[in-house]
């Protein structure tokens, strides 16, 4: 190789906006949920990404402050999981990498189905004070997905950490999204 590598330019898809109302106040973990398997539904339809949907929400206000939904085959980079692209997108709109430290509002990141490994390990870091998921690790595995080394002590360390978690809110819808993106074709990319 001969050159350094090209910079990265990551965002959402041109579409999200327009799916998104970041004006709307979301109070409950199904208001919430409701947004996350929105656009993981849109992204499927859309051609523009794996079945999973997340978004970071102000946990009291309950704005919406930054969404994403999974990126991978749209910008051919295996990290751009839609909870990774929710938290980084809302840390660049707060400016902070420390969303637990962000003018002393707390934030929830709300995701279509239980993270990945790699996920679960992001949501820590970010400094959310809470993990809303909605289909099951094993849902993803049955259509396919590889979701890691997950385990029930690794939920277990979130809660002692600080991050409130609840899991299966509206798991039906979601896993809905899981299986049109199956019966749609869609690749499985981490398998």
């Amino acid at each position: 190789m001969t050159s350094p590598p090209p910079p990265l330019v990551i965002g959402p898809p041109a579409w999200l906006d327009d799916a998104v109302d970041w004006s709307a106040t979301y109070r409950s973990d199904e208001e919430r949920m409701r947004v996350a398997v929105e656009l993981a539904r849109q992204n499927v339809l859309r051609g523009t990404g794996g079945p999973f949907g997340a978004g970071v929400f102000e946990a009291e206000g309950g704005r919406v402050v930054a969404a994403g939904v999974n990126s991978v085959t749209r910008l051919g980079n295996s990290v751009l999981h839609a909870e990774t692209l929710a938290i980084m997108l809302a840390q660049a709109r707060l400016g902070t990498w420390a969303l637990g430290a962000a003018g002393g509002e707390s934030y929830v990141l709300v995701t279509s189905c239980e993270p990945c490994a790699m996920c679960l390990g992001a949501t820590l870091w970010s400094g959310v004070r809470g993990l809303v998921s909605g289909a099951t690790k094993e849902d993803a595995s049955a259509v396919g997905f590889d979701e890691g080394p997950v385990f029930p002590e690794s939920w277990a360390y979130l809660e002692r950490r600080g991050v409130r978690t609840a899991r299966g809110v509206m798991r039906g819808e979601a896993v809905a999204v899981l299986e049109l993106y199956r019966t749609s074709g869609g690749p499985i990319y981490n398998a």
